[in-house]
């Protein structure tokens, strides 16, 4: 399985993939290990990826060594700044650029009375500042063609834009304005709360994101990773301008922001900019020290919620995984490929996760998925799916007895195959300016530097079947999973029976 193929084209990169031959590798075709070419994204379709800059020193009609791609990326570099902004980017050649802050703070670093202070200013950055109110901002943005962005998550907060390379100093400057010079006045406060609330009953018949929220409520209940990164109705209804000035003083310092760039830009520009326009953040906090995240305990529990009249179930259980730079995450990501996912809008049913093969043929569910969201120190190791009322106890069934083949009886080809797939999944963030910037920031406050591609590959090849054994039962074997359920539940699996599929008895 994972036999694979490239083809370069002059103004595209054609890339087949060819997972879905199963075990009946073509003849003439090479695996990762043996295949000295570049390789794809997993799919079971043929996609037609647009060259990034990356790829303008291919020749026509020529391939490029998987090893020469990996050696041959951008550098990235970064220089501090006097207020401890950490200004990083890296260099492509094209005529555009993203450029974004991220910033280390997210409704895990907010309190029961504030929480959703930080979704309520991530609506407020882009609708004008003192300096450039409403229409004159949009107008200004609109002028050089830019495209807006942002997102609060419960770590990270990014404010980010998509611009032309020669308008780089036009997005930083509109970018500092929005960091520096909020505009909190209480007619714009009151209009985007209004916002909020209508979006926040929005969000709430989206089942998909909501059992999400649900399982961070019964998973770390009682610390604030359990509190939704929109928040209260009751807080949104009743923060202030000052509230959310408070929370800019006390979180949005220097030594918590990287100001990030992937483009066609010149990274001492870059900083020049950098230092016109951001060295005016401050780094000095009122109690002379950072706030500091309390850990967050994870406890083995459930939430059910029950109505009949919703067409599916939806299901998630998760374990407590690793943070970020604990070096058991890439063998859990190759863990998290060897189940894969399933959806059944996909016809094709030769497909190498054995949860989709058995799906395809059964009809158990419709929808299926395995998940490893990290935090700084803790994380969520699990599976969501959606499925009939009828057909709950199936699909849980499968799903923990593939956990418990991984901690016992995966085999090197399922692993070979796995770690493939990841590398093809990492080599997708390299199309486009944009996902480039984001990992430059994101991997920056995560781990202290980016982690470039070829450093994430050599870490893949130290991955084995025995790895992936010993690190999949410290975590998932003989564990307390948290376990959500929504919709037609009535015969959802007992939490206890669901407990006891957590081991298998060993003669």
């Amino acid at each position: 399985m994972g036999d694979l193929a490239s083809v370069a084209s002059s103004d595209m990169l054609l890339l087949f993939c060819l997972t879905s031959f199963g075990k009946r590798s073509p003849e003439g075709l090479k695996t990762w290990e043996d295949c000295n070419e570049l390789i794809l994204l997993p799919g079971f379709a043929m996609l037609l990826w647009k060259k990034p800059a990356l790829w303008s020193s291919i020749r026509r009609g020529s391939t490029v060594p998987y090893a020469q791609v990996l050696h041959n990326l951008p550098e990235t570099q970064v220089t501090t700044l006097d207020n401890g902004i950490r200004v990083a980017s890296e260099y492509f050649d094209q005529p555009t650029c993203t450029v974004g802050v991220w910033i280390s703070v997210g409704s895990r670093y907010e309190t029961e009375k504030n929480n959703g202070v930080g979704n309520f200013l991530e609506h407020m950055a882009f609708k004008g500042t003192k300096n450039r109110p409403g229409a004159e901002f949009e107008k200004e943005v609109e002028s050089i063609g830019a495209h807006l962005n942002s997102y609060t998550s419960r770590e990270q907060t990014a404010y980010f834009m998509k611009a032309l390379a020669k308008d780089l100093p036009k997005a930083i400057e509109i970018l500092a304005d929005v960091m520096k010079n909020w505009n909190l006045e209480d007619s714009q406060v009151e209009k985007q709360r209004n916002v909020i609330l209508q979006e926040m009953k929005e969000n709430d018949t989206c089942l998909s994101s909501v059992i999400f929220d649900y399982l961070h409520a019964t998973a770390y209940q009682g610390t604030p990773l359990s509190q939704t990164i929109e928040g209260t109705t009751a807080n949104v209804k009743h923060l202030t301008p000052a509230d959310l000035a408070n929370f800019i003083d006390s979180h949005y310092k220097g030594s918590r922001m990287v100001l990030a760039a992937a483009g066609g830009i010149d990274h001492n520009q870059f900083v020049d900019l950098a230092r016109q326009h951001f060295s005016g953040i401050s780094n000095v906090y009122k109690e002379n020290s950072p706030p500091v995240l309390l850990p967050c305990r994870f406890t083995g529990s459930e939430i059910r919620i029950r109505d009949d009249d919703l067409p599916w179930a939806h299901v998630a259980v998760a374990v407590e995984g690793p943070g970020w730079a604990n070096p058991d995450i890439i063998p859990l990501l190759v863990a998290k490929e060897v189940i894969g996912s399933y959806d059944h809008t996909c016809s094709n049913k030769n497909q190498s996760s054995p949860i989709a093969v058995i799906a395809s043929y059964t009809k158990m569910c419709q929808h299926f998925r395995t998940f490893n969201t990290c935090y700084s120190d803790t994380g969520l190791f699990g599976f969501y799916f959606v499925a009939d009322k009828m057909n709950i106890d199936d699909t849980m069934h499968c799903a923990q007895a593939e956990w418990m083949k991984l901690c016992t009886s995966v085999t090197d080809s399922e692993v070979k195959r796995a770690k493939n797939s990841l590398r093809s999944n990492l080599a997708a963030q390299l199309d486009g300016t944009t996902p480039i910037c984001e990992n430059i920031g994101s991997h920056i406050l995560n781990y202290g530097h980016r982690i470039s591609l070829a450093e994430w590959d050599a870490r893949i090849s130290e991955v084995d079947t025995k790895t992936v054994q010993e690190v999949c039962n410290k975590y998932l074997y003989d564990k307390c999973p948290a376990v959500v359920g929504i919709g037609p539940i009535e015969a959802m699996t007992d939490y206890n029976r669901i407990r006891s599929a957590m081991y298998w008895l060993r003669i």
